[in-house]
This record gives structure tokens, sequence and C-alpha cells, in this order.
């Protein structure tokens, strides 16, 4: 009896399981991107996109999702877009704080896509999950390196209050200089832009991608 009951019981879990992944996908939402933008054929561009197709595709080829897929629907932005990205992944503050600089984003925005990527991304760059866990779950800065808190109070200065005062600005360019501190504001708002493209068309995570934000 015991054993019939428990493989009733993991019968049920394993429907419950599949049914979840098994969902159907809103109606506006393509199976292939999965986001509301259908993926975007090199053929179709003219000669221009297709410079800039092959210039963010690059050797790896152009993903169906993300923001290189979706900014190709308008590739005279993309390429700049790009360009500013792949610059500020050079920037004088480092991986590490590029890294942490895009989580902040990403979380303001509650950006499931952009944060899944840059979390995993943070960590190989030398970020502690425990300073990620202080952005992903909103806590306070108290206990982090005058660094890592300073990056943290910058980006909710400027998401929630929409001003950063004389202080908090002075402290930035003292820690990373007035290059870096401006680096670090780009990098925020460059992964804004991001989120919102991704928001706009309801980018969602690929089957193989484990979401990592707090689902509300």
């Amino acid at each position: 009896m015991r054993v019939r009951t428990l493989a009733a019981l993991v019968g049920v879990a394993s429907g419950v399981v599949l049914g979840a992944q098994s969902s159907p996908l809103p109606a506006d939402i393509h199976p292939e991107s999965l986001s509301r933008l259908p993926p975007l054929q090199r053929d179709a561009l003219d000669d221009e996109g297709k410079r800039v197709w092959d210039y963010i595709a690059g050797p790896r080829g152009m993903g169906k999702s993300g923001p290189g897929a979706i900014s190709m629907y308008s590739p005279k932005a993309a390429e700049p877009i790009q360009r500013l990205n792949q610059y500020l992944r050079t920037t004088v503050v480092g991986g590490r704080y590029f890294e942490l600089s895009a989580l902040i984003a990403a979380r303001e925005f509650d950006q499931q896509y952009e944060w899944s990527g840059h979390e995993p991304a943070g960590l190989r760059a030398g970020l502690e999950q425990s300073v990620i866990d202080v952005v992903k779950f909103n806590k306070d800065v108290a206990g982090l390196s005058e660094k890592d808190s300073t990056v943290i109070r910058l980006g909710r200065a400027l998401f929630r209050d929409h001003k950063v005062s004389a202080e908090l600005w002075a402290k930035t360019v003292e820690l990373f200089g007035r290059q870096g501190a401006l680096e670090i504001a780009t990098i925020m708002g460059d992964y804004a832009m991001a989120a919102v493209m991704l928001t706009a068309v309801d980018q969602r995570l690929p089957p193989e991608r484990k979401a990592l934000l707090p689902v509300k």
C-alpha cells in the first residue's frame, strides 16, 4: 500500500512539473524567439543591415533571443549600442564592477532575462554571492566594502531617487576616479536600456536557463 501510494504521489508531482514546463506561451510570444518579436533573418536585411548583423553576431552567430537579436530590428541603433557595450566591458573599473553595475540595473527593472545572465557572470568576475544577494534581495549595504556599498548606493540613488547627492558623487569619484565614476553610471544606463527593450518585447527565458530573480 505504501509503495502504491508513494508511486501515485510521484506520478502526481511529475504531472505538475510537466504541466508547468508545457504551459502554453501567451499568444503574442513567438515560440522560437520567446519574445514578441519573431527571429529576424539575415537575408531580410539590406547590405548595411547584413554588415551590422555580422558585426554583432561575430563568430558565435546570432541567437534568436536577447538584446542583440532584439536590437537588430533597428540596425542603425544596434551598432552603436553594441559598440558602447563592448567598450564598457573594458572599463577602467574592471569586470567585477562592470557586472555589479549591470546587476543593479537589471534588479531595478526586475528584468529576469538580464539578471539570469549576469548573476553567473558576476560570480565568474569575482563578485561574492553575498554581495549579489544584497542587490537581489534589496538588503542594506552595511557590512560591504566601501567600494561595493558605494556602487550599490549610487545605483539606488539614480534609479529610485533620480538624483545623486554631492557627498555620494564625491565618494564615488574618490574611490573610482572621475572616469570610473562616469563609466559606472554609464554601465547602469546601458543595462537599463537593455532592460527596457527586453521588457517591452516580454523576453522569456530559454528552457535551459534558470530564473534567478525572486518572482513577485
